[in-house]
């Protein structure tokens, strides 16, 4: 028999659902024959710099790959970005983690990359009848992502990791004769009738443009005031809100694996659970097995958390958001706001934390099982939260009604994962992005806004995604369709 030269892996995943886990692969075996790995080609994208413009607000995974699609395209993107470069935002981390300083426009939400930058780059995804994610994932690896994205069921690049890929594209696109103006923020948008003209920013300039792409995350507040203030339509949307809880690395790989100690050949073990608690779900988000919580208030005043893990997750601990649906009913309070309802209902959260944190970054925190009786923790161990954590009954933080769920969730969480409820976890107050608070409807063919032409809502900020591979989707057929558009015209 002919030797076997090669074996290709195109799939692989954990199945952990059996007492013994099992790593599943799809491979292709190579054998009497040579292997030749077939490299990863960019776009040949041209020079687009005496080309039409066309304005993309924000640099994160949906204004860039908008970007990138328009030069394909032939048309020329100029990018602003509220935020500092990719590098640049490093101090301003360490600011809010060490310092509990919030820069409003640089911080882990607003800058080069978008949230996922410096919160994980995690890449699975759902959406996958809304574009074509091996491209994305292809040219994430022409841009220097390692190659196992393509193979790994859940691939995950890891904050350490996707910085300098987002400066190559930066670095493509300038190239290619588009521009990128960090450190602008828009306040105001240039409007002629129904007909968009441009945008305004805080340092006083005017951009011109009869087609803006909107891909500004879903923690840009003000633009959604903005748009609101010019009577730009948007659109209330539900999300979920909970808290972020924290478990020992080992104890989750030992109730996933099922194992006193985990295997060198398994990686950190994720969780996913969701339950019903009277009518609501209450599940898990945006799970980071070996990773950190991190700060993440894009003002002063509030607190916020979420989570990221490094390329390796290597971390001695596990965390998860975990959080409650919501509906239309629960913003009754806040309806005064109109579509801003669900926006205020988050603020009134984080800054309830941020009080009951000592007015710093520290988070109100509680032990699992303390969190579940209502009672105060006498004490509580070190967290990877580095602006620290404070004792506090996180039912005074929290509206009774998803402190509530939380409680009968957890409890449910214990019946499928038996070791999950216990005193080792500490919960972190409050998850509260999980999503975009509005929604700024647009034309299902065109991609247009419903009301202002020229105008394209896109991405998370805009209530069509859902992570970095959904938003960049979102983002290239915002391109497609804006490109299309302008030709009929």
């Amino acid at each position: 028999m002919d030797e076997i030269n090669h074996v290709a892996v195109r799939r692989k995943s954990v199945d952990a659902r059996s007492r013994t886990p099992v790593i599943d692969m799809r491979a292709i075996l190579y054998v009497g024959e040579e292997y030749v790995d077939e490299p990863i080609i960019l776009p040949d994208y041209p020079d687009v710099s005496n080309c039409d413009e066309v304005l993309i607000i924000g640099a994160g995974p949906a204004g860039l790959f908008a970007a990138l699609k328009l030069i394909e395209l032939g048309k020329k993107p100029v990018i602003v970005e509220r935020g500092k470069d990719v590098k640049a935002r490093i101090k301003d981390l360490k600011g809010i983690n060490v310092d509990h300083v919030v820069n409003e426009d640089s911080n882990y939400c607003f800058g080069e990359g978008g949230a996922g930058t410096y919160s994980d780059g995690k890449l699975y995804t759902r959406s996958k009848k809304r574009g074509d994610v091996d491209r994305i994932l292809k040219l994430l690896v022409g841009f220097g992502a390692v190659k196992n994205i393509l193979v790994e069921a859940h691939p995950h690049i890891g904050t350490n990791k996707l910085p300098p890929i987002i400066a190559s594209m930066r670095e493509c696109i300038r190239q290619s004769g588009g521009e990128i103006h960090f450190n602008t923020r828009v306040t105001d948008f240039v409007l002629e009738g129904n007909q968009i003209k441009g945008i305004k920013t805080l340092s006083g300039d005017t951009y011109r443009s009869e087609h803006v792409i909107l891909a500004t995350g879903h923690s840009a507040r003000d633009i959604f005031e903005c748009l609101h203030r010019n009577n730009i339509k948007i659109e209330l949307k539900s999300l979920a809100v909970g808290v972020r809880v924290e478990h020992p690395q080992a104890l989750i790989d030992s109730i996933q694996y099922n194992c006193d100690i985990r295997s060198e050949y398994l990686p950190p073990s994720p969780y996913s659970i969701a339950k019903q608690v009277e009518g609501r779900g209450v599940y898990s988000f945006c799970m980071c097995p070996g990773g950190v919580i991190a700060p993440c208030a894009t003002k002063p005043g509030e607190v916020v958390t979420n989570g990221w893990s490094s390329s390796r997750r290597a971390r001695a601990t596990a965390n998860s958001g975990i959080v409650v649906e919501l509906n239309e009913q629960d913003f009754k309070p806040f309806e005064k706001h109109g579509p801003l309802a669900a926006m205020e209902f988050q603020k009134v959260i984080e800054q309830k934390a941020w009080e009951m944190g000592g007015k710093t970054q520290t988070a109100p925190a509680q032990r699992l099982v303390d969190f579940t009786e209502d009672k105060l923790s006498a004490d509580l161990p070190n967290t990877s939260y580095s602006p620290g954590i404070k004792s506090v009954r996180l039912k005074e933080v929290l509206p009774p009604f998803i402190h509530d769920a939380l409680v009968d969730g957890f409890k449910k969480f214990d019946e499928s994962m038996r070791g999950y409820l216990t005193n080792e976890a500490v919960v972190h107050a409050p998850e509260t992005r999980t999503s975009s608070p509005v929604r700024i409807p647009r034309d299902r063919e065109t991609y247009e806004h419903v009301q202002i032409r020229g105008l394209y809502p896109c991405g998370e900020g805009a209530g069509y995604a859902g992570g970095i591979v959904s938003a960049a989707m979102d983002g290239e057929k915002c391109a497609e369709a804006l490109v299309m558009s302008s030709k009929k015209r």
